[in-house]
């Protein structure tokens, strides 16, 4: 599935390393900039979280995710998409890539996780190292927004606030996108979570 416009501008989103640079509205920063587990974060503003798999395939990389994670050029990676929900309302499309040149021991886990949360995994594993925050905000175009639409099933209006975090293991990369749907900002937060 591609979503590719001539030229690639479409393709790409413009990645932050502040907050400030997508300018976020105040209900979405504590979001976006939080640097704790978002599933943990999640769960603990609802009666039921879920992660519900949508795919887990190879994939070409998305053309914004080449240099991320020190590919030469667009190639072949594992890639899984969820839905995160709280009581059955979608609040997070997440994104994770995994270049195929990592081993199987640099991430045992990733193949098998079904239904579990990957930030359950990354959080609780003391050899993971985490990188720096980086935000976008992703237009309607873009293949991340498009997915996103299509797994809740609903017309997006404007650009989706997105934060993404690369992580390392052993030898091998993983980055995490997770792609913020308007319903998060209903979600009531618990500030001790």
């Amino acid at each position: 599935m591609r979503h590719q416009a001539r030229g690639g501008a479409v393709s790409q989103a413009k990645w932050f390393p502040h907050v400030n640079g997508v300018n976020p509205p105040q209900a979405m920063r504590h979001w976006l900039t939080d640097t704790m587990s978002l599933t943990k974060k999640l769960i603990a503003c609802c009666e039921c979280f879920r992660v519900q798999r949508l795919a887990q395939r190879l994939a070409l990389a998305l053309p914004d995710e080449v240099a991320a994670v020190a590919l030469p050029r667009r190639v072949q990676v594992q890639e899984r998409e969820v839905l995160l929900r709280c009581d059955e309302k979608a609040m997070v499309y997440a994104h994770t890539i995994v270049p195929l040149s990592a081993t199987a021991s640099d991430w045992p886990f990733f193949g098998r996780l079904g239904e579990r949360s990957l930030g359950t995994t990354l959080f609780g594993d003391p050899r993971v190292w985490r990188g720096e925050l980086e935000y976008a905000r992703l237009h309607a175009q873009h293949p991340l927004a498009i997915r996103a639409a299509a797994a809740v099933d609903v017309r997006l209006h404007g650009p989706l606030l997105a934060r993404r975090c690369l992580y390392k293991r052993g030898h091998g990369l993983l980055l995490v996108t997770e792609v913020f749907l308007p319903e998060i900002v209903h979600l009531r937060q618990n500030q001790n979570a």
